[in-house]
């Protein structure tokens, strides 16, 4: 057994988490945060260290060979290789991740979306050496015809902006709609915890939890022994240990000294509510029957809530829990490759770990935070007009649809244009839309439309592929010109590696006028490597 014991280091040599972040802070010359070296420290990036008074200390000279190597080294090899007409402000990588996810913005999982900073940099009042002019105004009406998770709608609202956003998946308008939306906080407050209370006493009645709880005491003590955290990490990273094959004996060892245990165990499932074959393949598949049952039963009390409005914001927060529920590793909720049915080696955590088998914790967490989130973008955003529109924006007709679903905004849109657009279509071949939300196609009956999408993944990066692209995003910014006034700005938000763009610019009758290149840093997904993105500045081509 490999020793983890925890090093003392000298007392001279050792920082607190305050002092730690001050120092990152100088000579890193923007903002790190203790909470940032508590992430190093959990993550074993540095060494957990302890003083005299057994206090959790950092070793500076630690710290700095770590961002030296990982942050200093990386950021010049991708100055170098993004090249040097990027403009490293919009890479935001100062911020933390709260202040990129706030309030609303994550009130539902969504790949591919921008962050908040990008769209507020170019919509607000202020200039910099790269922003030399201010687009837009208080009471200007932006559109994005992607409109995804309604990142642009969200801050156009917050900065006294009206919007409209466009999409052809039906499940991204619900997201979009649910952050645009005005409520009764009390009101919601009360049938959001009356639902989770309802669903906690079916859960707790109809399923016996005793096996669960002592695989989880078998777990952590087994953890304990064989995977200290954060030291196993340490180790792992630093490579003074074969990780693979270390936790593929150890996951052995654990499965044959509780052999007899999951032989004589199962969950005691006393429920009869709901029938599996009305259940759709993507919930049979990547859900355990328990789980099933439980997102069955909230969804049967949202059936039963007369207000629409508040029926979908359950729909987000079930939609959300059962994301969080799906029979897969920690480490893979963005792609899911197999089902994970037992117990197995988490790289993420560096332990041995289980998927996770009801959904009570991750119901309850969202249902607070849900109302947190959407509570705090009540108190900021402004009384002003947000137009969702479900449809394909090839031919949408945005006056039509503002008529049937808006009327209020619909009298403001005959007497004044749109003032600009805001947008990040699509990248070719990169996601499926529907695809990444499949369980909640399934879990609510919402009709797809993969097949209307531009650039999805199962078409590829071919030329007929790029082609296609090219006619779609040409389509799109044709239809919407007529809507917008003829000075009006179009912002386009693209990883454009294939150069598509000047033709796509050519085709829908604009120009491009300016170019700003920005470093995407901050990434989610497992491949982590940055990319260069450029915002088109277009203008309707009058020449």
């Amino acid at each position: 057994m490999q020793n983890f014991e925890v090093i003392k280091g000298k007392e001279e040599n050792l920082l607190s988490l305050d002092e730690a972040s001050k120092w990152a802070t100088d000579y890193l010359g923007k903002p790190v945060f203790p909470s940032n070296i508590s992430y190093l420290v959990q993550y074993a990036k540095v060494r957990k260290h302890y003083d005299q008074q057994k206090k959790v200390k950092i070793k500076k000279s630690e710290l700095k060979k770590y961002y030296d190597n990982v942050i200093v080294k990386k950021e010049e090899y991708w100055k170098k290789k993004l090249g040097s007409d990027l403009n490293w402000a919009l890479s935001f990588d100062n911020y933390r991740e709260k202040e990129t996810t706030k309030h609303v913005h994550r009130l539902h999982p969504y790949k591919g979306k921008f962050i908040p900073q990008l769209v507020e940099y170019f919509l607000d009042g202020h200039i910099d050496n790269f922003k030399k002019e201010v687009f837009f105004k208080s009471g200007d009406i932006i559109l994005d015809p992607f409109m995804g998770s309604g990142t642009t709608l969200v801050q156009a609202s917050e900065l006294g902006m009206h919007s409209i956003g466009i999409d052809v998946s039906e499940f991204n308008c619900l997201i979009s709609e649910v952050k645009s939306k005005n409520y009764d906080i009390n009101e919601l407050n009360n049938k959001l915890k009356e639902t989770l209370s309802k669903t906690i006493q079916f859960s707790n009645e109809a399923f016996d939890d005793s096996h669960n709880n002592e695989l989880k005491e078998k777990l952590s003590e087994f953890n304990k022994k064989y995977f200290p955290n954060p030291d196993f990490k340490y180790w792992a990273r630093s490579k003074k240990i074969d990780e693979k094959k270390y936790s593929r004996e150890k996951l052995k060892l654990f499965l044959e000294e509780n052999k007899k245990f999951f032989i004589e165990n199962g969950i005691r499932d006393k429920s009869k509510l709901f029938d599996e074959k009305d259940i759709n393949s993507f919930l049979s598949k990547w859900f355990s029957r328990r789980i099933k049952q439980e997102l069955s039963y909230y969804h049967s009390l949202i059936n039963k809530i007369s207000d629409e409005n508040i029926k979908n914001i359950m729909k987000i927060v079930l939609s959300r829990t059962a994301r969080s529920c799906r029979a897969t590793t920690h480490s893979d909720l963005a792609t899911l490759r197999e089902p994970q049915i037992g117990p197995y080696y988490c790289k993420k955590h560096g332990k041995i770990c289980t998927p996770i088998y009801n959904i009570l914790k991750h119901l309850r967490i969202n249902t607070y935070d849900t109302l947190e989130r959407l509570k705090k973008y009540s108190e900021l955003k402004k009384n002003v007009n947000s137009l969702v529109i479900h449809g394909d924006s090839r031919e949408v007709d945005i006056l039509k649809e503002a008529e049937k679903k808006y009327k209020e905004f619909s009298n403001l849109l005959k007497n004044k244009k749109i003032d600009g657009v805001f947008t990040s279509p699509p990248y070719v071949g990169q996601i499926d839309y529907h695809e990444q939300h499949a369980y909640a196609y399934e879990l609510f009956n919402i009709k797809r439309k993969d097949e209307m999408e531009i650039g999805p993944l199962f078409k590829g990066q071919g030329k007929e592929a790029k082609e296609s692209y090219v006619e779609g995003i040409s389509k799109v910014l044709k239809n919407i010109s007529k809507y917008v006034k003829d000075n009006g700005d179009f912002f386009i938000v693209a990883n454009d590696k294939y150069t598509l763009y000047p033709k796509i610019a050519e085709k829908s009758g604009l120009k491009i006028v300016e170019k700003f290149k920005r470093p995407v840093l901050n990434r989610t997904e497992k491949d982590r490597q940055p990319y260069a993105e450029i915002i088109f500045h277009m203008k309707k081509d009058k020449g």
